[in-house]
Formats: C-alpha cells, sequence, structure tokens
C-alpha cells in the first residue's frame, strides 16, 4: 500500500506553523500502527516556491494529505486522526 503523505507548508518564524508541527507529530506519533499505510512527513517553506508563496501567503500553515488541503491556520487532532484512519484519507 503506497504511503499517506502529510506535508506541511509553512514559513520560518510562524508560530501557527509551530503549533500544526506538533499537532500532526502528536497524532501520527499516537496512531502507530493503527493506519493502513505508512505515514510520510515532509515540511516544506513556502518561501522556497514562488508559486507556493503566492497561493498560501495569507494561509499558513496549510497541511496537505497525499496532496490534497486537508486544514489551513490551525490543525485539528481530531479531524486529522479521523482522516487518516479512514480507508481514502483524502
Amino acid at each position: 500500500m503506497p504511503p499517506i503523505a502529510l506535508t506541511l507548508l509553512s514559513k520560518p518564524g510562524c508560530h501557527l506553523c509551530d503549533d500544526a508541527r506538533e499537532v500532526v507529530a502528536e497524532v501520527v506519533a499516537a496512531l502507530g500502527d493503527q493506519v493502513r499505510a505508512p505515514i510520510t512527513v515532509d515540511e516544506v517553506s513556502i518561501l522556497d516556491d514562488p508559486d507556493l508563496l503566492e497561493k498560501y501567503s495569507e494561509e499558513i500553515p496549510v497541511l496537505l494529505i497525499n496532496g490534497r488541503v486537508h486544514n489551513i491556520w490551525r490543525i485539528e487532532p481530531a479531524r486529522l486522526r479521523a482522516a487518516l484512519l479512514k480507508e481514502d484519507p483524502c
């Protein structure tokens, strides 16, 4: 089964990004082997990509699951957990 790819779009100095990073790490760690596929977590600074900067400059942090927007600004642990446990987490 292909991994579930989580991508956190952020930028340096963003306190909401710091909070989102913690929530993602906590949820992924708590799920352990309950998920149907391995989970990969990547973080991308919107400052490194002009397209992302233009698209998301006012919305970070943004959490993508398999390339699709899951949440902006605040990541809710229960919602993320439920999405990761679904058969199709997108």
